[in-house]
């Protein structure tokens, strides 16, 4: 019985000790901190975006603006799992192969048309691709490699994603595998992609920039 009332003790004591230590720390999620509820406005869930502006697609090398609304932007989206994205394309722009490690997509085009695609991990490597039009939808299931592409020379695009985490990330593979700090040996991309290193130099020395914003 000693024992008995002993253990119950300590394990009472334990459960105390824990709940001040997480009643005095503040919970992080994504490395966010969760605000006070009582300090709590509307503004936290507000943000003025202006999504109904196109954005500028000039002056991205790859002919896209991707303006993303997460939880750097509104503080309310923190917990709940969800943001969203505005993407505009020049003609014959695109929004080029990329990742979300942290989140799957469901996009919808808006204005004109897209050609979209993912592709599956290894070994199949399988293309699943759609051209899209006004008013269509298409799901790029998480981490795996997707992009859309603006086919018409004349007219822009544009579509609104949606994904499935307050702060999705975004891996863009020609900017990761070329565009590193410090640099991929030549000789391992060389390898990888049965290229010369003078190829592979050429593609390093490229100005990667990114279309997020």
């Amino acid at each position: 019985k000693m024992a008995s009332s002993s253990f119950l003790l300590f394990t009472a004591i334990l459960a105390l000790v824990s709940w001040q230590a997480l009643a005095s720390d503040p919970v992080l999620v994504n490395g966010f901190v969760c605000k006070d509820p009582k300090a709590v406005t509307a503004e936290d869930f507000f943000l003025a975006a202006k999504l109904d502006m196109p954005r500028d697609t000039k002056m991205s090398k790859v002919g896209s603006n991707v303006t993303l609304v997460n939880v750097m932007k509104i503080a309310g989206l923190n917990t709940l799992g969800i943001s969203l994205a505005r993407i505009d394309y020049a003609p014959l722009g695109e929004n080029p192969p990329h990742t979300h490690p942290r989140a799957t997509e469901i996009l919808t085009v808006l204005e004109g048309t897209l050609y979209v695609g993912f592709v599956t991990s290894n070994p199949e490597n399988k293309l699943f691709s759609k051209e899209l039009r006004k008013g269509e939808v298409f799901v790029f299931p998480q981490g795996l490699i997707h992009f859309q592409f603006n086919p018409n020379p004349y007219k822009p695009a544009v579509a609104i994603a949606a994904l499935s985490s307050q702060n999705p990330g975004a891996i863009s593979i020609a900017n990761a595998v070329f565009g590193s700090k410090p640099m991929i040996s030549d000789d391992v991309l060389a390898k990888a992609f049965q290229v010369e290193k003078k190829t592979v130099d050429w593609l390093q020395a490229q100005f990667w920039a990114d279309n997020h914003n």
